[in-house]
């Protein structure tokens, strides 16, 4: 099974501003937290209302993932989710189509499951690391075939229960083979003690993040030492979970107000929070934005001056798309360092990234770890293309703000987690889409 295409590519004209920003714009539900939160309601002990939700193609395929195990999940019209957990009483085919979250969460979940799940996704998933998830799932005494690839497709064979234990694994592609055992692991029935052994472990805010909202279901976790996590076995509790708008998604309008000049606030911003996007204040500071925090959310304004910098960008990979356009229209050079991981995500997004940069007449360059932008004077318009990753889709636009003539490959590829990104962007502008 090969899943079908989302939507089919639309190239789109990326709009040029034509004076300085002043606007608000209200973000969509964090995939991050979504995603979390809807495993986590589904092996718990009691329904749970999810509200403000998100609704976009990962969070989709994470919905139709649970349901083929056999949970019963009602959308309402508002975009609240109410999740009522079920037996996993099922063999189940799952499409991850190209959802990290998808393919990385629901396999500790499909041990649970008294059948086979099978599990398959979009070409350009097959493509991604999955060695870890399956070796773990061997470790922890469970059947997986996938044919010798470590890599989709492949098929768990659940028994309807697991031992759990202690494992350790090298999580050093990506933080969600760590979160993804986690979230399951107060379902196995000696819950999970889980160790990294790795060169380095990316994105540790999404660790905490997934601790975070075990913590708050009432699920006991602990980190006795770095890089080792240990979760007890029990209840996951439900009740009714808000869903904080997400701030990695906010990342192309904050920098729109650096690359117009004007401003943009931020609808809803949360005063304390676990998502990596966050990191977006103190980084945007250094390349010349102004912040302001207000109880209804977050300000930023600019001048039209982007300042390089020197930054590791270990804690949160996913910035490194709203950066790198910066950069390239920044008056001094960028160095990105601690993103290696980024090679396994939707695409390569370093090659991607400096390959569309200079496509443009930019000057970026990979590194062993990351990038290396150099300021150009010659940037043009041209195709940049997206590579089926809506983060390239979106660092294209924000480039397109000042450089006429940038055509987005293929602009639905914002679907996976902003479905409204273009009118979103035109509203932003004061034009329609």
């Amino acid at each position: 099974m090969t899943s079908k295409t989302y939507s089919q590519p639309e190239r789109w004209l990326a709009p040029v501003a034509s004076g300085p920003l002043d606007a608000s714009v209200e973000l969509p539900g964090s995939k991050s937290l979504n995603n979390r939160e809807l495993v986590l309601s589904a092996l718990a002990k009691e329904p749970t209302l999810l509200t403000g939700t998100l609704t976009s193609r990962d969070s989709s395929l994470m919905i139709d993932a649970l349901r083929s195990l056999g949970t019963q999940i009602d959308v309402d019209t508002d975009g609240s989710v109410l999740v009522t957990p079920k037996p996993f009483d099922r063999s189940a085919t799952i499409d991850c189509g190209l959802a990290g979250t998808v393919m990385r969460f629901v396999p500790p979940v499909s041990v649970l499951a008294n059948g086979d799940i099978k599990f398959d996704g979009d070409e350009g998933a097959r493509r991604r690391p999955m060695h870890t998830t399956i070796n773990s799932l061997r470790a922890l005494g469970v059947a997986v075939s996938d044919e010798g690839a470590a890599a989709l497709p492949f098929t768990v064979h659940g028994t309807g229960k697991v031992a759990g234990g202690e494992i350790t694994i090298d999580a050093s592609a990506s933080s969600q083979f760590v979160s993804g055992l986690l979230l399951a692991a107060a379902r196995y029935e000696n819950g999970l003690t889980l160790r990294h052994e790795g060169e380095h472990l990316p994105s540790m805010p999404h660790i905490e993040m997934t601790l975070d909202c075990l913590q708050k279901r009432g699920v006991k976790v602990s980190s006795p030492e770095p890089a080792v996590w240990r979760v007890e076995p029990g209840e996951i509790s439900g009740g009714t979970v808000a869903i904080e708008p997400d701030l990695s998604n906010a990342g192309p309008f904050l920098a729109a107000a650096m690359v117009a000049g004007g401003k943009v606030f931020i609808q809803g911003w949360p005063e304390s929070t676990t998502q990596v996007g966050d990191e977006f204040d103190g980084i945007l500071q250094q390349m010349g934005a102004k912040i302001t925090r207000h109880v209804g959310g977050l300000e930023i304004s600019g001048t039209g001056a982007i300042h390089g910098l020197d930054i590791d960008l270990s804690i949160g990979g996913e910035l490194t798309p709203v950066i790198a356009a910066l950069a390239a229209i920044a008056d001094s050079p960028t160095v990105i360092r601690g993103v290696a991981h980024l090679r396994g995500h939707e695409t390569d997004r370093l090659a991607a990234l400096a390959a569309e940069i200079n496509r443009l007449g930019g000057i970026a360059r990979e590194t062993a770890d990351g990038l290396e932008i150099d300021p150009s004077n010659n940037l043009h318009g041209a195709l940049w293309r997206t590579y089926e990753d809506h983060r390239m889709a979106t660092a294209g636009a924000i480039i397109g703000l000042r450089v006429p003539g940038i055509e987005i490959e293929d602009i639905t590829t914002t679907s996976k987690t902003m479905p409204n990104f273009a009118s979103m962007w035109m509203s932003m502008l004061g034009t329609q889409a």
